[in-house]
C-alpha cells in the first residue's frame, strides 16, 4: 500500500519560512513543520520561542528532531540565509504576500499598513504565480508555433515566386527585344516632334518678349527690356514665364495721401512718391490717425485679401529704400520694432545688399536692382520679391498667416533713424 505522504500536495513539502523544499525537516509540538536551520535561526533572534505559524508559545525551547517521514521528500538543499524571510521591522516571519504592493509581509504588517489590501498566504501567492507563469509559457509556445508556421508559408511563397519569375523572364525576353526594335523605329519621329515643340516655344517666347517691351508699368517707367534673355537658355526662359504668370495677377496701385509721412511728396496721379526734407514745412495735409508719424512711409489706397496680386515698383538708382506689404492695422504713430509681429513683410535695400525688415543685419541678396516685382499669394501665405530686369528671385516670405487685408507699402527712407531693431 502506498504511503499516505505521497498524497500530499507539493506545497505541503515547502518550508513556511524559506518557501523551499524541506531540508532536514523538524516538527514543533504544535504540529507544524520547518527546516531545522530556518526554525533555529528564527528562534535564535527571538526572546520567546513561538511557532512561526500559529504563534503558540513554548516555555522551554523544544529539542528539534528530524522528521524522517517528511525528509524522504526533501529534494533540494536549504537557502544560505533566511534574513530575507524575516520582517526587518517586526522580526517576525514573512508568511503573507500583498498583491497590491507586491511585497512579503509579516502578520503585524498585514494588520497595520496593509489592512485594506488584498493579502494572501505566501503559499497561495506562489501557487497563483506559478499558474500565471505556466500560462504565459504556454502562450509563448503557441506564438512560437504560429510564427514557425508563417515562416514556412513565406518560404513556400518565395519558392513559388522565384519559379514564376523565371518563367516570366523567359517569356518576356522575346517581348523586350521587339520593344527595343520599336523604340529605335520611333526615335526619329520623337526627335522630329521635339524639334517642332522647341520651335513653337521659341516663337511663343519671342512674342512674349515683344509684348513685354511695349508694356508700361502702372506705377513706374516702361517695363524692362527682356531682349537680353537668350531663349536657348532654358533657365532664363523659365524665369520669364514665371514673371509672365505672376503678371496675370497684376493690379493697379495708387497711393493713399492720407497715410503719407509729412516729409513725403505724392504725385498728382498718386503713382509716385519721393522724399523732400522741406516738405514738412508746407505739409499737404494735417496729420491724422492714419498718417505715419516717424516712418517715411505711405501705403496704397486699396487692400487685398483671399487672392493673388502682383505689382511692380521702379526704384532706379536709389541706394536706400523699403518695399513690401502691410496689414491695415500696422502701427502708424511712433516707431515700432523690426520683428515678424510688426504686420509688415518688406525687403530693405542698403547700398548693394538686401535684408528683410523683420530681421536686420542679415543679408538675403546681394546686388542692385532698378525694378522690383512683388507677388502675394494671400491664401498660400507666400510673398516673393523679384529683380524684374534679371528675372531673379530676391527673397520670399513663406508659411505666413494673414488675417487682415494687405496694402502695398512704400518707403523712400533716406535715413532709417526711427526704428529700434531687435536682435534677429
Amino acid at each position: 500500500m502506498a504511503s499516505s505522504t505521497s498524497l500530499l500536495s507539493e506545497d505541503q513539502f515547502l518550508c513556511p519560512i524559506c518557501l523551499d523544499v524541506f531540508t532536514r525537516p523538524v516538527s514543533t509540538p504544535c504540529g507544524h513543520n520547518f527546516c531545522m536551520s530556518c526554525l533555529s535561526n528564527y528562534w535564535d533572534g527571538a526572546t520567546v520561542c513561538r511557532c512561526p505559524l500559529c504563534k503558540e508559545t513554548f516555555e522551554i525551547r523544544p529539542d528539534l528532531k528530524v522528521n524522517t517521514c517528511i525528509s524522504e521528500h526533501t529534494l533540494v538543499g536549504p537557502m544560505a540565509t533566511q534574513e530575507d524571510r524575516i520582517c526587518k521591522v517586526h522580526t517576525r516571519l514573512l508568511t503573507l504576500f500583498c498583491k497590491n504592493d507586491k511585497a512579503l509581509l509579516c502578520d503585524v504588517c498585514a494588520g497595520s499598513r496593509h489592512a485594506n489590501h488584498n493579502v494572501v498566504p505566501v503559499q497561495q501567492a506562489r501557487t497563483e504565480m506559478k499558474a500565471l507563469l505556466e500560462e504565459a509559457e504556454a502562450a509563448a509556445q503557441r506564438m512560437i508555433q504560429e510564427r514557425l508556421h508563417r515562416v514556412s508559408a513565406i518560404k513556400g511563397l518565395v519558392t513559388q515566386t522565384a519559379t514564376e519569375s523565371e518563367n516570366l523572364m523567359a517569356c518576356s525576353g522575346q517581348g523586350l527585344m521587339m520593344l527595343v526594335s520599336e523604340l529605335h523605329e520611333s526615335q526619329a519621329e520623337l526627335v522630329r516632334v521635339m524639334e517642332e515643340k522647341q520651335k513653337e516655344a521659341e516663337d511663343e517666347a519671342a512674342g512674349f518678349i515683344s509684348s513685354m517691351e511695349t508694356e508700361n508699368s502702372s506705377l513706374l517707367p516702361p517695363t524692362m527690356d527682356l531682349s537680353t534673355f537668350k531663349m536657348s537658355d532654358g533657365t532664363n526662359v523659365s524665369r520669364v514665364c514665371a514673371l509672365s504668370a505672376m503678371r496675370q495677377h497684376e493690379v493697379s496701385v495708387v497711393l493713399d495721401p492720407t497715410t503719407a509721412h509729412a516729409l513725403l511728396v505724392i504725385s498728382v496721379d498718386r503713382k509716385q512718391v519721393r522724399y523732400n526734407s522741406c516738405a514738412g514745412l508746407w505739409p499737404n495735409q494735417l496729420p491724422n490717425q492714419n498718417t505715419f508719424t516717424e516712418h517715411l512711409a505711405v501705403i496704397g489706397d486699396r487692400g487685398f485679401s483671399a487672392q493673388k496680386f502682383y505689382f511692380e515698383v521702379f526704384v532706379g538708382q536709389k541706394t536706400e529704400w523699403c518695399l513690401g506689404v502691410a496689414t491695415a492695422s500696422i502701427q502708424r504713430i511712433g516707431p515700432f520694432l523690426r520683428s515678424p509681429q510688426s504686420g509688415l513683410w518688406a525687403i530693405w535695400f542698403l547700398v548693394d545688399m538686401f535684408e528683410t525688415f523683420s530681421c536686420p543685419n542679415v543679408p538675403v541678396y546681394l546686388g542692385k536692382v532698378e525694378k522690383v516685382g512683388v507677388f502675394v499669394d494671400y491664401d498660400g501665405g507666400h510673398i516673393s520679391f523679384y529683380d524684374v530686369q534679371n528675372a531673379k528671385l530676391i527673397y520670399s516670405f513663406t508659411d505666413c498667416l494673414f488675417t487682415e487685408e494687405l496694402y502695398p507699402y512704400f518707403n523712400p527712407c533716406p535715413k532709417m533713424y526711427f526704428c529700434v531693431p531687435p536682435t534677429c
